[in-house]
């Protein structure tokens, strides 16, 4: 079953592709690694649903060969992971 994403972890790094540390909702948080593996595995397991919009978050590499999730149909320039609020410590 897919779970909905509604928070993340920052790092403090300047680089979008690089920003996201971890990912969460209700009850749960993982690391953006865990999350890419996750992902991998079966496309279908995370999404975003922000201002009535849903959408699932894939995983994309960056020009410099890293892995990152971004939301799906997103540009490399945006991520709207970004904009989600933090997750509680």
């Amino acid at each position: 079953m897919p779970k909905h994403v509604s928070c993340i972890v920052k790092s403090d790094r300047h680089n979008p592709h690089e920003r996201i540390t971890h990912i969460g909702g209700y009850g749960w948080k993982i690391t953006q690694e865990q999350a890419i593996r996750d992902i991998e595995a079966d496309p279908n397991t995370y999404y975003t649903h922000v201002d009535g919009n849903s959408a699932w978050i894939e995983v994309a590499t960056s020009r410099q060969g890293n892995k990152y999730i971004r939301t799906k149909g997103d540009d490399e320039n945006q991520n709207n992971l970004l904009s989600l609020d933090s997750c509680p410590v």
